[in-house]
């Protein structure tokens, strides 16, 4: 099986289609229809995925989306936020809240799908499993874990394959697309604007160190991890 999938979705209609699409490509579907039957089901079992429609009755999507990544249990389950807001700040809202990627309504099933692949494939380790240690941070991909001075360091997924791809190519600056291409997978759905707003988090879970400074925007190019002495 492909993985398992909860489509949140308050129009029956759409919902209808998204999951009879999903369950022809070889998910396991599980539906709601707003927020609390969503957290039901989650409770119940945890899915691969969540496809999360934003303009849901009662408690917006959005808010379901950050309370997901609030809760140790939830945090890292993809999500693919559905949404008739298209403006350009609507969508980094999305990626900020938390959300994997963003499409906007109307979509053709055979672009959702596309999405839900790529977005689930990331799940799959791309990089190595080797524990590294540059500039004071110290990685583990085995644990998943990232500390500094012997505190950890919190990071969602995402934030946590930028750091890795980044603290293991020190003094290397890469471009959004390259940084799509490594990070992300090789997939076309995500725009370069989504690296920005996962730099912008990993920034903020390093800034209570000042390790923030550590990833350096280089204008008109991308990033580079400055840091130098590491080990493995």
């Amino acid at each position: 099986m492909a993985g398992s999938v909860l489509v949140v979705e308050g129009e029956v209609s759409v919902r209808d289609m998204v999951a009879t699409n999903l369950q022809s490509a070889g998910y396991r579907v599980s539906c709601a229809g707003d927020v609390p039957q969503a957290e039901s089901i989650v409770r119940e079992a945890r899915p691969d995925l969540v496809l999360l429609d934003w303009g849901l009755p009662g408690i917006p999507g959005l808010t379901f989306t950050r309370r997901l990544r609030s809760d140790a249990r939830t945090r890292d389950i993809s999500i693919v936020m559905m949404s008739a807001r298209n403006e350009e700040e609507d969508k980094i809202a999305g990626l900020e809240g938390g959300a994997d990627d963003y499409v906007t309504k109307p979509f053709s099933c055979r672009e959702l799908l596309a999405r839900v692949k790529a977005v689930i494939r990331r799940r799959t380790p791309q990089l190595d499993d080797e524990v590294v240690e540059v500039a004071g941070i110290r990685l583990d991909p085995a644990a998943h874990c990232v500390s500094i001075g012997g505190r950890e360091i919190d990071l969602w997924s995402t934030e946590f394959r930028l750091l890795q791809f980044l603290i293991t190519h020190p003094g290397r600056v890469y471009t959004r697309a390259r940084l799509l291409d490594d990070v992300w997978g090789d997939h076309v759905f995500v725009e370069e604007r989504t690296v920005d707003v996962h730099i912008r988090r990993l920034r903020l879970a390093l800034a209570p160190t000042g390790h923030d400074s550590r990833i350096e925007t280089v204008r008109g190019i991308g990033y580079r991890f400055v840091g130098t002495q590491m080990t493995n």
